[in-house]
């Protein structure tokens, strides 16, 4: 059994390579054309993909599982189409010539949270830049993952793109997955998972480009519009049931204003939990092996809470708890990828500024911090102070994370820095699939 699986990635890694070969002989306008072509039929069943992962791995829920769909078939699409990504991409004034050439073969890791937006959005920039791609599925969400690819490589090869572009690995397993990651042919790995797996993946021999767990505080500084960024907040929490990693898993809030955000949170439906309920609430967050229960993770609040044995009322939409302190293990501390929210109080600025960094250095260091204020001193020493890659002001983490309300990147797969373990801050797109040769001209200082 264990040869069969071997075989199989060798398989799908050499016909991915000799496919690439023919792709990087494409011409900008094929590329387009195929790109283009991809990002139509990924659109066309955006609905389709959101039910079978919701069916399978029964996280989050069709909607929002299709509006992620559409935010990788549609918005990133849109922020890659005009791009060069093909012979000559500028030539500048000091005589700098940069020349785009694809890598090779990508490796791609794909969670079980996001597994059909996170497919077509690694396809499309792979695409893009003429390299080919494999997948190695989470076992919980296999058959999302191949359909997808398969429509992927099906719209790619009717657009012109060569046969083996797109594999899959559908007998998915760590070892299949390390083979995969340590292949002589493997150009470049994208890692989304597990931060053990992001370890692997490092670990690899190979280029790599890693992303782990957030753990996204979001501060209220006395000036912020609280009504405003509250309905933010709620919009990022609630969608998909909290599972893009770039949504906020707690709130730290001055004190001055502390009375007006516990009633901007209840008058939406938040219900604050005693603390005989957060006991049994924290039962039922980690498992015994202090990993998050996957039983929460993409749940509504009612769910969960009937899970942990607490009583709620019929109109609650998030769990609230309130905490005073960061304490490692903890798991009103760290990621919950749910419904659950920590809310801690500060008494000034520079020990609200500790207590987001006492939370990102628990678990998230270099991924996401919101910080919601009208004073544009503050917001600037926030992001002089805090170790996160991309720091949202006045907007809700999830969607400005992803590049959806911001003019971040539109993505994916969020680098989180050398703090992060992760080789880059950037949110990842085109560029990083890109290797660019450089030819200059002489030119002495």
């Amino acid at each position: 059994m264990t040869q069969v699986k071997s075989k199989e990635v060798e398989v799908l890694i050499g016909e991915a390579k000799l496919a690439q070969e023919k792709y990087e002989t494409f011409t900008q306008e094929q590329v387009d054309q195929v790109v283009e072509a991809v990002a139509t039929e990924l659109t066309a069943a955006a609905e389709e993909l959101a039910k079978l992962a919701n069916e399978e791995t029964g996280f989050g829920n069709v909607a929002d599982k299709k509006t992620k769909n559409l935010f990788a078939s549609e918005v990133v699409y849109d922020s890659i189409k005009d791009k060069r990504t093909v012979g000559v991409l500028n030539t500048d004034e000091e005589g700098v010539m940069e020349i785009g050439l694809p890598m090779g073969v990508i490796s791609a890791l794909i969670p079980m949270t996001n597994p059909t937006s996170t497919v077509t959005f690694k396809a499309l920039i792979a695409l893009k830049t003429r390299n080919a791609i494999v997948f190695s599925p989470h076992p919980a969400a296999v058959k999302s993952i191949i359909e997808t690819a398969r429509k992927v490589e099906a719209a790619a090869v009717k657009a012109g793109a060569p046969e083996g572009l797109i594999q899959v690995i559908e007998q998915p397993s760590l070892d299949e997955t390390d083979r995969m990651m340590r292949h002589e042919d493997t150009a470049l790995i994208l890692a989304t998972g597990g931060s053990q797996m992001v370890k692997a993946a490092y670990s690899s021999g190979n280029p790599a480009i890693g992303v782990g767990a957030g753990n996204g505080p979001a501060y209220f500084e006395k000036t912020a519009n609280i009504e405003e960024s509250m309905d933010r907040i709620f919009e990022s929490k609630l969608f998909d049931y909290g599972m893009i990693c770039t949504s906020e898993e707690s709130i730290v809030t001055e004190a001055s204003i502390k009375e007006d955000v516990v009633k901007a949170l209840t008058d939406r439906g938040a219900y604050f939990l005693n603390e005989e309920q957060q006991e049994k609430l924290s039962k039922v967050i980690l498992r015994d092996n202090g990993t998050l229960n996957p039983a929460i993770v993409g749940k509504p609040a009612l769910t969960i809470a009937e899970l942990a044995q607490i009583d709620v009322p019929e109109n609650t939409t998030l769990l609230v708890a309130e905490q005073t302190e960061v304490v490692q293990g903890n798991p009103y501390s760290g990621e919950k990828l749910s419904p659950v929210l920590t809310l801690f109080t500060v008494n000034t600025w520079e020990e609200g500024l500790e207590r987001v960094s006492d939370l990102l250095s628990n678990q998230g260091r270099g991924h996401t911090a919101m910080i919601h204020s009208k004073d544009d001193e503050k917001i600037k020493e926030f992001g002089l102070t805090i170790d996160a890659s991309r720091i949202m002001v006045n907007a809700g983490g999830t969607f400005g994370g992803i590049g959806a309300t911001t003019r971040l990147a539109p993505s994916l797969t969020l680098g989180c820095g050398t703090s992060g373990g992760s080789s880059t801050t950037d949110n990842i797109n085109v560029e990083q699939l890109l290797n660019i040769r450089r030819v200059a001209m002489f030119n002495p200082r």
